[in-house]
C-alpha cells in the first residue's frame, strides 16, 4: 500500500512533466500518423545550372515524362480538327409532323378540291426545312460564326457541317414566307403560316455527353510519356549543365520515386521510420528552443498546449492537400500559424515555431526546398509587418502584403529555378488569392483560442485600456478620484515594468481595473470625497473594514459580469494580498483595548500576488494612494514613504510567490520616486 501511495504522491508531484510529456506525445502520433508515405528524390536540381552532386545513373527502368508544354500542344493538336456534336432529332420531326396534319384536317374549311394541292404544299414546306434541320439556340453556339463546323449524328451517320447549313427558328419562317411568295398555285396562306409557325421546331440539338466523350477519347489517345531510359544508364554527369533534356529526364526520375513510395510496402515502411525520427527530433528541438527562448511558456502547460493545438492545425490540413490534392499546396494559408503565434507570443517564438512547422511540412511537399523558400520568407514578412500590430484592422494590411509577397517571391524563384517568369502562372496567382482570403481566418481563430485557453492578447488589453470603455465610463462618472487614482497607478506601473522587464500592457490594463470594486461604494473611500464628511463615522471600524475589503470582492463580480478576461480579474484579487486594513485595526485597538479583537475581520482574503506584473501594481496602489494624504511633499518625504510602504510588504511575505529579486524591488523603488516627484513637482536638492 505504501509503495502505491508513494507513487501517486510522486505523480502527483510530477504532474506537470507528464503532462508536457503526453502533449507532445500526441502531437507526434498524430503528425506521424497524417504524415503521406512517399520515397523522396533525394536531390535538388535547377535549368541551365551544373549538377552539383555525383554522377548518377537509373536505378531502375522509367519512362520519361512529356513536359506540361509538350502535352498541351499535343492536346491543342488533337482538338484541332475536333467539333462540337449535335444529334438530329427524327422522332421530333415525325411526331410533329403527324400532329400537323391531323390539325389541318380540323382546320380545313375551304373547297374540297383545293385541299389536296393545300396539304401537298403544308407537307413540301414542312419536309423541306425540317430535312434540312433548324438548329437549336445554345450556350455553345454564342461564340460560333456562320462558317464553324459542327459534327451532326443523323440516322448513325456523322456528316460534318457548317452552322449556316442549318436554319434557325427565324430563317425558317423567313423562308417558308418566300417559297409561298414565289408558287404558281394559289393556296391558304394563313392557314399554311400558322400550322407551320405552331409545328416548325428546332429538330438538331447540342449534345454534351457525346461531344465530352469524343474530347476524353481524343485525348486519352496521347501518351504521357516518350522513350524510356534503361537500369543503370548514366542520366547525368558531376558538373554536367542541366538542360532541358536533362531536366525533364531527372523530372521524370523524381515522379517515378513519388510513385514507387506509394506501392512499395518495403519503401512504404522505410519511409515511416525515417519521417518518425525527424518528425521526434523536430518537436525535441522545439521544446528545447522555447525552453531557451520562452522558459514561461514551457512551464506553463497551457501555452505549450495551445502552441502546439496551433501546428497540428496547419500541419494535418496541409498532409491532406498534399495527400489528395498537391497542386494545391499554395492555397493552404501556412501563415496563419506565424499570425496566431505572433498575436499570443513574441516575434522570436513566432518565427522558431513557424520555422519548424514548415519544416515538417516540407517533409511531405512536393519540391521540398522551393515550397519551404516560399514559404518561410512570405511568413517572415507577416511577422515583421504584424509585429508592431496596434489594431485588428493591421491584420487586413498584413493579408494584402502576405498575397503582393507570394508573388513577388514566386517571380523571383522562377527567375532563379527556371530562367523565366513562366514558373509564375494565372492559376498560381489565384491560388494565393485564395490562400490569402483564409488568412482572414486569424481573427475568429484568434478570439477561439482566446475564449478556449484563457489567454489575453495585446489587441484586447488595447480595446480594454481604452478610457472610453463601458467600465472605465462608469468609473470616471461614478468615482472620480478614483478613477484618477487608477490612471496614476497605471502610469507607475508601466514604467516600473520598463525597468525590471514584464508585460507592461499587461499591467497597466490591470491597474486600470484593480479598484473597479470602489463603484459601490464610492463615497466609502477618501478619493472621493468631497467634504469634511466621513461615511465612516457612522459605522464601526469592522463594518468600515468590511466596506473596504469588500471592493476587491465587489471588483470581481462586476469584472466577471462585463466579462473581463482572468487575467484582468487576477490583479483586482492580488492588489492587497493578506494585508490588513491598517488605519480600522489600529482605531479598533485603540478603542478596545483591553477587548478580543479578530484580526480576521481586518484582513483581506488574498491571494497574494504570483508575478511580476501583479506585485508592481500591489507596491503602486500603496504607494500611489499614501502619498496623497502626504503634508510636505518634499524629496525626502517621498523617498522615506516609498521605502516605508514597499520593506513593509516585503516583510510581510506579500512578494514569495513572485519572481521578484532584490534588484528588481530596489529599481521599482527608484522608479517611484521619480514618478512621484515629477507629479507633485518636487525640485531635487543639489549639493551646493
Amino acid at each position: 500500500m505504501n509503495k502505491i501511495s508513494n507513487i501517486l504522491t510522486r505523480m502527483a508531484h510530477s504532474y506537470q512533466i507528464i503532462m508536457k510529456v503526453l502533449v507532445f506525445i500526441i502531437a507526434i502520433v498524430v503528425v506521424i500518423w497524417q504524415m503521406p508515405r512517399s520515397v523522396k528524390f533525394k536531390y535538388e536540381f535547377q535549368k541551365m545550372r551544373p549538377w552539383q552532386h555525383e554522377a548518377l545513373y537509373a536505378p531502375f527502368n522509367f519512362p520519361i515524362y512529356k513536359t506540361d508544354e509538350q502535352l498541351k500542344q499535343e492536346k491543342e493538336e488533337a482538338l484541332k480538327d475536333f467539333y462540337p456534336i449535335y444529334i438530329y432529332d427524327t422522332e421530333v420531326t415525325g411526331n410533329n409532323r403527324v400532329r400537323m396534319l391531323v390539325d389541318f384536317e380540323n382546320q380545313w374549311n375551304g373547297k374540297e378540291a383545293d385541299k389536296l394541292t393545300n396539304l401537298n404544299v403544308l407537307k413540301m414546306l414542312y419536309d423541306t426545312i425540317e430535312n434540312v434541320g433548324i438548329i437549336s439556340q445554345s450556350s455553345i453556339r454564342d461564340g460560333m460564326k456562320p462558317e464553324s463546323m459542327i459534327d451532326v449524328v443523323k440516322d448513325r451517320f456523322v456528316r460534318t457541317k457548317q452552322i449556316r447549313d442549318f436554319y434557325t427558328m427565324k430563317t425558317a419562317s423567313e423562308r417558308v414566307s418566300e417559297i409561298l411568295s414565289e408558287m404558281d398555285v394559289k393556296v391558304d396562306d394563313v392557314l399554311i403560316n400558322r400550322l407551320l409557325l405552331v409545328y416548325l421546331n428546332q429538330n438538331v440539338f447540342y449534345s454534351e455527353e457525346l461531344t465530352n466523350q469524343a474530347e476524353e477519347q481524343a485525348l486519352s489517345a496521347i501518351s504521357l510519356t516518350f522513350g524510356m531510359i534503361q537500369k543503370d544508364e548514366l542520366i547525368i554527369s558531376e558538373g554536367e549543365v542541366i538542360t532541358d533534356e536533362k531536366y525533364n529526364i531527372l523530372n521524370s526520375l523524381r515522379i517515378e520515386y513519388d510513385s514507387l513510395g506509394a506501392d512499395n510496402f518495403f519503401n512504404k515502411n522505410m519511409n515511416f521510420y525515417g519521417q518518425a525520427v525527424i518528425v521526434c527530433i523536430i518537436f525535441i528541438f522545439l521544446f528545447l528552443g522555447l525552453k531557451l527562448l520562452r522558459p514561461d511558456v514551457v512551464n506553463e502547460n497551457n501555452s505549450l498546449t495551445m502552441i502546439l493545438v496551433m501546428m497540428l492545425l496547419i500541419i494535418i490540413p496541409s498532409f491532406l492537400v498534399i495527400r489528395h490534392y498537391p497542386t494545391m499546396i499554395f492555397m493552404m494559408p501556412i501563415t496563419i500559424l506565424s499570425m496566431l503565434l505572433l498575436t499570443f507570443f513574441d516575434a522570436k517564438t513566432s518565427i522558431y515555431v513557424q520555422t519548424l512547422t514548415l519544416l515538417i511540412i516540407s517533409l511531405a511537399a512536393p519540391n521540398a526546398f522551393q515550397f519551404f523558400l516560399l514559404e518561410f520568407l512570405v511568413s517572415m514578412i507577416s511577422i515583421f509587418i504584424l509585429v508592431s500590430n496596434t489594431s485588428r484592422s493591421r491584420y487586413f494590411l498584413t493579408s494584402f502584403v502576405i498575397f503582393i509577397s507570394y508573388i513577388v517571391v514566386k517571380l523571383g524563384m522562377s527567375l532563379i529555378f527556371e530562367g523565366s517568369v513562366e514558373g509564375l502562372s494565372m492559376q498560381d496567382v489565384g491560388r494565393f488569392a485564395m490562400n490569402t482570403l483564409f488568412t482572414m481566418l486569424t481573427l475568429p481563430l484568434s478570439f477561439l483560442f482566446e475564449r478556449f485557453f484563457g489567454f489575453v492578447t495585446d489587441l484586447t488589453l488595447l480595446e480594454l485600456s481604452n478610457t472610453n470603455s463601458p467600465l472605465l465610463i462608469r468609473l470616471s462618472s461614478e468615482a472620480p478620484g478614483t478613477f484618477q487614482h487608477v490612471m496614476q497607478v497605471a502610469d507607475l506601473c508601466e514604467e516600473a515594468l520598463y525597468k525590471i522587464g514584464g508585460n507592461m500592457l499587461l499591467a497597466r490594463t490591470g491597474a486600470m481595473y484593480h479598484d473597479i470594486g470602489k463603484i459601490n461604494n464610492p463615497l466609502y473611500f477618501t478619493e472621493n470625497q468631497v467634504n469634511k464628511f466621513n461615511y465612516h463615522d457612522d459605522v464601526s471600524n469592522i463594518e468600515s473594514a468590511q466596506i473596504i475589503i469588500n471592493h476587491v470582492l465587489d471588483g470581481i463580480e462586476i469584472c466577471r459580469k462585463f466579462h473581463i478576461p482572468e487575467d484582468i480579474i487576477d490583479f483586482v484579487r492580488t492588489h492587497h494580498g493578506t494585508r490588513r486594513t491598517e488605519y480600522f485595526y489600529q482605531m479598533e485597538l485603540r478603542e478596545n483595548p483591553d477587548g478580543d479583537v479578530n484580526e480576521a475581520d481586518f484582513r483581506y482574503h488574498g491571494p497574494i500576488p504570483f508575478s511580476k506584473e501583479t506585485a508592481v501594481l500591489m507596491m503602486a496602489d500603496s504607494v500611489e494612494a499614501a502619498s496623497r494624504s502626504l503634508k510636505d511633499k518634499t524629496e525626502e518625504s517621498i523617498s522615506k514613504l516609498v521605502d516605508t510602504i514597499i520593506d513593509a510588504q516585503v516583510n510581510d511575505n506579500q512578494f514569495i510567490n513572485t519572481d521578484l529579486t532584490f534588484r528588481d524591488i530596489t529599481m521599482v523603488k527608484k522608479v517611484f520616486k521619480k514618478k512621484l516627484m515629477n507629479i507633485y513637482h518636487v525640485r531635487i536638492a543639489y549639493p551646493v
